[in-house]
């Protein structure tokens, strides 16, 4: 396969590859992936407390529901290890395109379970291996996505380009949210605290059903691909190693911590934002555990608002962190976000301006973080071990990061009967060990990509 480049005005691009598949092949499959996320947090609000879990204890059933929730995250190590191996040794386009059709066949699946008043425990079962192998899917999806665009990004736009990947949260936010809320003002509930039976008895597996239309939309753009011009020079050089995981791991044990590191103020800080404050925007404030009261459409819409910023600033910090470099401009960022944490009674104290406000802000930062990472985690591996490493330290990162955040934000609201003070207080605790590594951690942005 040729491994010429077209000449531009900002750079080089791969002969095959052109800037706008590049970035529409990036970009889908994030897209796709915070789909999954998003229409399976919204659920795990919304329907699966009441569909898969005995009636009773309401805030025990929100738990369990938000523990299959992070049992995905626990798998997605492990497919950072087995989709980053294949990535390493057959390439980047087979290995989108394989985890891309797992991940959709999990998403479309979920849809067609049964629920608890139907099979009993054997409902939550069979939501945890679907969880589990949406899980085991995303863990190869996010650093594949990453590769094509910053493999394949022209001189000195590297960080731009790997925003695109990322942009794929808001995007894939805005899809899911905005066609749950079609469907529950299809179905209105009187009870504002409670979704309708029809939404709950059919209503809710629309949007995982519908995934699989996107899913084929994903794979038709992956298909027309060309590898990377980094892969190829590795196979030509003969460096493609025969374990990539023990090589990532023996030579590059530091960057595999760093990268952990460097992704744990943003996936907290991501789930405290969608997934959290969605249960805290909706609970009532007469409830046991007293939240903000808003009815599920008004706070989605608020909540989509933020998102817009997110999108935003999601692309507006890979310039930056081109300009600037990718540690000068998190560390900002990030000292940002360890303020934000503290000072979230103040903000929400202010009523629904207030509450408008702790989204934007936070929502934001959220882009402004997880912007550069699309660039920074690929530039710490060599090509021979990209795929591995930067998908280990992803996603063990959303183990520390987010498997349990929603958990501990939950306790640590019951603890503050209600109050979010401890829940920022632990944002600001996992933002400053992110802030730590990199002060600890290197510049990237001069690496070269294709070594």
């Amino acid at each position: 396969m040729s491994s010429t480049t077209l000449a531009g005005a900002s750079g080089t691009v791969r002969a095959g590859n052109s800037r706008a598949r590049v970035i529409l092949a990036s970009l889908v499959g994030t897209t796709i992936e915070f789909y999954d996320f998003y229409v399976y947090a919204t659920a795990a609000v919304l329907v699966f407390p009441h569909l898969f879990f005995p009636a009773g204890n309401d805030t025990t059933a929100l738990l369990s529901s938000f523990a299959i929730f992070g049992a995905a995250m626990v798998a997605r190590p492990l497919g950072a290890v087995f989709f980053g191996h294949l990535g390493d040794k057959r390439g980047r386009k087979v290995t989108l395109v394989a985890a891309l059709l797992t991940m959709g066949i999990a998403t479309f699946l979920i849809g067609c379970l049964p629920t608890y008043a139907s099979v009993g425990w054997f409902a939550p079962f069979l939501l945890v291996v679907m969880r589990l192998t949406q899980g085991f899917a995303i863990g190869g999806e996010w650093s594949g996505a990453a590769l094509v665009a910053t493999e394949n990004a022209p001189t000195g736009k590297r960080a731009f380009y790997g925003t695109f990947p990322q942009l794929g949260a808001p995007i894939g936010f805005i899809i899911a949210n905005g066609l749950f809320l079609i469907i529950s003002a299809a179905l209105p509930s009187d009870d504002p605290t409670r979704p309708s039976l029809a939404f709950l008895d059919w209503g809710w597996r629309i949007p995982f059903l519908f995934s699989a239309v996107m899913v084929i939309v994903g794979l038709w753009v992956r298909f027309s691909l060309v590898e990377s011009a980094a892969f190829e020079n590795t196979v030509k050089s003969g460096k493609v190693r025969k374990l990539p995981m023990a090589d990532a791991v023996r030579h590059h044990w530091r960057e595999l911590i760093l990268g952990t590191f460097y992704m744990l103020a943003t996936y907290v800080l991501f789930y405290l934002m969608t997934t959290f404050s969605l249960s805290y925007g909706r609970a009532a404030t007469t409830a046991p555990i007293p939240g903000l009261g808003y009815d599920y459409r008004t706070f989605v819409m608020m909540m989509i608002v933020g998102v817009v910023f997110f999108g935003i600033f999601t692309m507006v910090s890979g310039p930056w962190a081109d300009r600037w470099g990718r540690r000068r401009t998190l560390l900002w960022v990030t000292a940002a976000i360890m303020l934000f944490g503290l000072v979230w009674v103040p903000i929400l104290s202010l009523g629904s301006f207030g509450v408008m406000a702790f989204l934007i802000i936070g929502f934001t930062l959220m882009g402004m973080t997880f912007g550069p990472m699309g660039a920074l985690l690929p530039e710490l591996f060599p090509a021979n071990v990209r795929y591995t490493g930067s998908g280990i330290s992803y996603n063990v990162s959303s183990i520390l990061g987010a498997a349990v955040a929603p958990f501990i934000a939950v306790a640590l609201w019951t603890y503050g009967a209600g109050s979010p003070f401890w829940v920022g207080v632990y944002l600001t605790v996992m933002a400053g060990l992110t802030f730590i590594s990199l002060v600890l951690g290197k510049e990237t942005s001069g690496v070269d990509i294709d070594a």
